[in-house]
């Protein structure tokens, strides 16, 4: 939270407006941005800058070169490039950095949300990091049953190793049951209506799993299971140890419903600056 403060305070402070439409200098967003130097950051920038090009904005209109006079080492000042990006234009940037620093998601709820009201960008930040961690499970997941398959396990036993994984993980309540408990439709996964920290759990759980079953070479259903069964006890009993019981955790609005939120807004801050 504290970090989230500072840097929404840090881009409210270089936020600049001329006649009633805001910006923001490139040069100041690199160093909001976690970029040490600036050949790395104008990459970023120029990247944004093309995929602008496939759409009927125009690039100049969003990011405009300006020559700024800038103070260097010695204290002598020179003449470099820079840019004045539109709120749209710093989201494309924020799209296009390092999807690992702090810095870029917080920056990408905070440019895409019209708003400056700081709890509802927090709010973005938490639903697209959810959406984020599940999307992680499902590629362990996928990984899990190639393994699987390649050990000789088939689609009904790849089931039975999930659900048993769930039911170390839930104090032995099985998917279904889990499912039922939430109120989850039966054919949705259980994953997408969980917290964001037991996605994680289940991400962390099956990730060992998949170490274990190339290291240890496991091969068949049980061998599998047992593994996926000791993994997934292994974070329960963290969770418990910090005063999380899995299966008492409320359920979770659905991940689905969040994305299409998220793609909605997208969408509507392209129609926007499309407008201006």
């Amino acid at each position: 939270m504290k970090q989230s403060n500072e840097l929404f305070e840090k881009l409210e402070s270089i936020r600049k407006e001329i006649e009633n439409v805001e910006y923001w200098s490139a040069r100041d967003l690199q160093n909001v941005f976690g970029y040490d130097k600036w050949e790395n950051f104008h990459k970023v920038v120029k990247r944004a800058a093309v995929s602008i090009e496939n759409t009927s904005e125009s690039v100049e209109l969003h990011f405009l070169e300006v020559r700024k006079m800038f103070t260097i080492g010695n204290g002598a000042e020179r003449e470099m490039k820079d840019y004045a990006l539109t709120r749209y234009a710093c989201y494309l940037v924020a799209q296009n950095g390092d999807p690992n620093k702090e810095e870029i998601a917080f920056a990408q709820s905070y440019f895409a949300v019209q708003t400056r009201k700081q709890e509802l960008i927090e709010k973005r930040l938490e639903e697209a990091e959810r959406v984020r961690k599940r999307d992680k499970l499902t590629v362990s997941e996928k990984l899990l049953s190639l393994l699987a398959f390649e050990r000789g396990v088939d689609g009904k036993g790849f089931g039975r190793i999930r659900s048993k994984g769930d039911a170390a993980l839930f104090g032995g309540n099985s998917t279904g049951q889990m499912k039922e408990k939430l109120g989850v439709p039966q054919n949705r996964p259980l994953a997408d209506y969980l917290d964001t920290a037991l996605i994680e759990g289940k991400t962390f759980a099956m990730s060992i799993t998949n170490i274990n079953i190339k290291n240890k070479d496991l091969q068949g259903e049980n061998d599998i299971t047992d593994e996926h069964i000791t993994n997934n006890d292994e974070i329960r009993q963290l969770l418990i140890r910090r005063g999380i019981y899995p299966e008492e955790l409320s359920a979770a609005e659905d991940v689905k419903k969040i994305k299409r939120r998220l793609e909605s807004q997208n969408k509507k801050l392209t129609k926007t600056n499309k407008k201006n």
